[in-house]
């Protein structure tokens, strides 16, 4: 596969991404490192940004804070605000960012007890993370049906779960409402493919917001900035600071 599919620079962080296999599609959103190329004790400021996402991140050298020193092994549960955070210039991190249901299948803390932080977790290898989600080609299923859908009518009708089994299975596989999980995803849709766009309007139309104004009620509410300034800031799901 290769590693190098969608390739960013962020200052002196460079950030690159690599999509599942088609597979892993439904539980992994995709697989990501960033590098720096710094003194270590030249530290950027970045934020994390909503993405409806469970993150398994290790830290390979260098350092990083969020509300305190982080570990080198650690995973993110799903955010509903930008998050600051901070890492040394010579920092290096490898990641598996999964959609929220296929933390439930590999780990043991709830995701009520992860959101809105972060905790350690010494992670097995990623490629064992895939290989045991592999196995769950059920699970797969239904979240390649989720991540494709743009509504909480459409979700239901492409799991065949009805509104109320849905919002069960929400409850024990995501930790929020259907509504609510749509509406950090749409955002992050938004956000990772600004940079470029010349139109706010056609691009708030794009993905699926009612106009431009309400794209931008929602970027000044999840990303902490107007949808202006996240089109020259925005790196991946992370926000230069």
């Amino acid at each position: 596969m290769n590693r190098h599919d969608n390739h960013r620079l962020t200052r002196c962080m460079e950030y690159r991404e690599t999509p599942p296999p088609p597979h892993l599609a439904g539980l992994i959103k995709t697989r990501w490192t960033l590098v720096g190329d710094g003194a270590a004790d030249a530290w950027t400021e970045q934020q994390a940004t909503p993405d409806g996402c469970v993150e398994i991140i290790r830290r390979t050298h260098g350092a990083s804070r969020w509300d305190g020193d982080q570990p080198a092994s650690f995973v993110v549960g799903l955010v509903a605000r930008p998050q600051p955070f901070a890492i040394s210039g010579d920092a290096a991190f490898e990641a598996l960012r999964l959609w929220p249901w296929a933390w439930t299948a590999i780990g043991a803390i709830p995701l009520a007890a992860l959101q809105g932080r972060w905790a350690a977790w010494d992670a097995p290898a990623f490629d064992a993370i895939e290989a045991r989600l592999a196995a769950d080609p059920d699970l797969n299923a239904i979240g390649a049906a989720l991540v494709a859908t743009p509504s909480v009518a459409a979700m239901s009708a492409a799991t065949a779960m009805p509104p109320r089994a849905l919002q069960r299975w929400f409850a024990r596989h995501v930790g929020l409402p259907p509504r609510v999980w749509l509406r950090l995803r749409r955002f992050q849709s938004a956000f990772e493919t600004l940079p470029g766009e010349d139109s706010l309007a056609g691009h708030a139309a794009a993905q699926g917001y009612a106009d431009q104004a309400h794209m931008a009620r929602e970027f000044r509410t999840l990303a902490g900035v107007p949808a202006t300034a996240a089109r020259r800031r925005a790196r991946g799901p992370f926000l230069d600071g």
